[in-house]
């Protein structure tokens, strides 16, 4: 990868670390597949003018949108909203074992003994980080985000082979206008209430979703799949993993004021220990692709 590409590809945790975390505080104001929706369509209001049509990819991104944007970030953020940011910031990391094992399936790319290695300590890392006292009696919540973070790998699975034929903030664009009315839909219906919820919604809440719509999601997922487009996975995969969690837990410690207990530090290395051994390990279909 050379050092534009790793720029670049170094804003993904920043921007997304960060955004995390302080979309906690707006679900006072928002519940959280709503706060969703308003950050899809807030994305899509930006970009979808610069960019055609892309004929031809409609119904591969309306399904695309389905997985890795309606049903993963509703799962994923419902999870967070009953659970402490800094440890969901850890969970989540459990995207990169599900993405290895999602990859086997379905693209039939077969894992080294390193990365099962690595799959069986991240899970023991979730083990040891679920047991924290701050966690107790959140199953619910746990197990929300563990499963935000299967749907997401699943959705980036299917996404890899269109943001090799389209434009990485065309895709970001036409993605989010699929996705973000629907989880609006989505959320009057579950939560109901809706004109509520956008009327009496704080003025720094709806910040948050004006930061997290306007300016992370174009700039976060434009800059993935831009350097998803042009390098192996194994290359993209150490820089924006392993840049989440120290931006997360910073985050939800000096912002939050949370305070993270010695049970989720240790599970919470664990994990990363384990997605350190699946991220640097190559397989011989990455080979091909350098």
């Amino acid at each position: 990868m050379n050092l534009k590409d790793t720029f670049i590809a170094s804003l993904v945790p920043i921007f997304l670390g960060f955004g995390f975390v302080i979309a906690k505080p707006a679900f006072e104001s928002f519940p959280p597949i709503l706060l969703m929706g308003i950050r899809f369509t807030f994305a899509a209001s930006l970009l979808i003018w610069w960019f055609p049509i892309p004929k031809g990819y409609l119904k591969k991104i309306f399904f695309a949108s389905l997985i890795a944007n309606t049903l993963q970030y509703s799962i994923t953020y419902t999870g967070l909203n009953y659970i402490d940011a800094s440890a969901a910031v850890l969970l989540v990391q459990t995207e990169v074992p599900f993405g290895v094992i999602f990859a086997y399936f379905m693209l039939r790319e077969k894992p080294t003994i390193r990365a099962l290695i690595g799959i069986a300590v991240a899970f023991v890392g979730v083990y040891i980080l679920t047991g924290s006292p701050n966690l107790d009696g959140k199953f619910f919540g746990i197990t929300l985000t563990i499963i935000g973070s299967a749907i997401w790998a699943l959705g980036q699975v299917i996404v890899k082979p269109l943001s090799k034929e389209i434009n990485p903030l065309a895709l970001v664009a036409w993605l989010a206008l699929f996705s973000g009315p629907l989880l609006i839909a989505l959320s009057s219906i579950i939560d109901s209430d809706t004109i509520k919820y956008l009327s009496e919604a704080k003025f720094d809440h709806w910040m948050i979703a004006f930061y997290i719509g306007f300016i992370m999601q174009p700039v976060t997922y434009g800059c993935f799949y831009y350097v998803l487009k042009n390098n192996p996975l194994y290359k993209v995969l150490p820089i924006v993993t392993m840049g989440i969690p120290p931006t997360g837990l910073l985050a939800a410690i000096f912002l939050l004021g949370e305070k993270p207990t010695q049970e989720l530090f240790i599970g919470g290395a664990i994990i990363i220990v384990g997605v350190i051994l699946i991220v640097f390990t190559k397989n011989k279909t990455e080979e091909v692709e350098k």
